[in-house]
């Protein structure tokens, strides 16, 4: 069974094909970074109209790719959010005029489980059950995950996200956008012990983050360092690689802290945060020490794209969760969601 996926909940557009037993089949992907980096940040009507000049043409290409057409599709899927309201009303339009013109049921998609389900699109893939770290985009949440669709919030930010204190933190370091890469890539020249940048919420007796210290202090460290005239090249590099340290410190040891709570042996690692090597490396080493096993998607599919909403429209279904026969999937009317929480999905 084939499933055509679309994703447009930010500043990339997403478009793959998905086969129930095959698995992926063939994916595009479109990031207006070139376009939003005169502007340090997402412009939202910007990001809405670049994604209807994008969408058609990424269709083709993924058809092509796959050999596969429109008339052997058994199922749209779509990111529903959350996301960028006006981003988000893109891929669902498209997916539902061309469901209703194919008379094929149209799947709405929670953004975040399908980069929380996307590692399974790996090679070893984990088995269920597992801990999650999702971090992606202005999100940053610990999940404890039995199945598709059985999802527990163990733990989330009260404030900005992981991805959000990277990216903040490089702007007001004077990076370009997107930060957080920027950082990251600047971090391997730096001394991440020079600056001892807090660790928020660390020593909590929970599973909860906080990351907007994090910003004020990498504000504070930059307004002395110019006040004494010592904001070099290097100085830079230094505070790059210490915020990565802080961040990296946090996340990794709450997830681990997770895993000891619940006493399962598998963590996976999803969302754009999940491509960063200090993270990886550094779960890597904790989870050899806990004779456990760490999951990541492949690095390609990090960051949002339409094979994780696919995919998780797929394993939905092969889960018996959605019936291809319900009448509601072929109303053809819906709504998107820039907020959902994923518990309730």
């Amino acid at each position: 069974m084939y499933i055509l996926g679309f994703e447009s909940s930010c500043d990339e557009t997403g478009v793959a094909l998905v086969h129930t037993e095959k698995g992926l089949m063939a994916h595009a992907l479109h990031s207006q970074i070139d376009m939003h980096k005169a502007y340090g940040g997402v412009v939202p009507e910007l990001a809405s109209r670049d994604h209807i000049r994008r969408v058609v043409p990424l269709t083709r290409q993924v058809l092509q790719q796959a050999g596969v057409s429109l008339a052997q599709v058994d199922a749209i899927a779509y990111t529903a959010g959350p996301g960028l309201n006006g981003a988000l009303l893109v891929a669902a339009s498209v997916a539902q005029a061309l469901a209703w013109s194919l008379d094929l049921p149209a799947i709405a998609v929670h953004h975040l489980e399908g980069h929380l389900l996307s590692p399974l699109l790996a090679e070893p893939a984990p088995s269920f059950p597992f801990v999650a770290l999702l971090v992606s985009g202005g999100h940053t949440q610990i999940m404890r995950v039995d199945g598709v669709g059985q999802y527990e919030l163990l733990g989330e930010t009260l404030d900005d996200a992981a991805g959000e204190a990277f990216d903040k933190s490089a702007k007001l370091m004077g990076l370009p956008y997107p930060g957080g890469a920027h950082l990251a890539k600047l971090a391997q020249q730096g001394d991440a012990n020079r600056f001892q940048l807090p660790r928020p919420m660390l020593h909590s007796k929970d599973f909860d983050f906080s990351f907007s210290g994090l910003k004020t202090a990498v504000l504070t460290t930059i307004r002395k360092l110019e006040a004494s005239d010592a904001l070099d090249q290097q100085a830079l590099a230094d505070l790059a690689a210490s915020v990565q340290a802080a961040i990296v410190d946090v996340l990794g040891k709450k997830a681990i802290k997770a895993l000891q709570a619940t006493g399962l042996k598998r963590l996976v690692v999803a969302g754009g945060v999940g491509a960063n090597q200090q993270l990886r490396q550094y779960l890597h080493a904790q989870m050899q020490k806990l004779r456990g096993e760490v999951f990541f998607p492949p690095l390609n599919l990090c960051t949002d794209n339409g094979a994780m909403i696919a995919f998780a429209a797929a394993q939905r279904i092969r889960a018996g969760l959605i019936d291809l026969q319900d009448p509601a999937l072929r109303t053809y009317q819906f709504k998107v969601q820039p907020r959902w929480d994923l518990t309730q999905v």
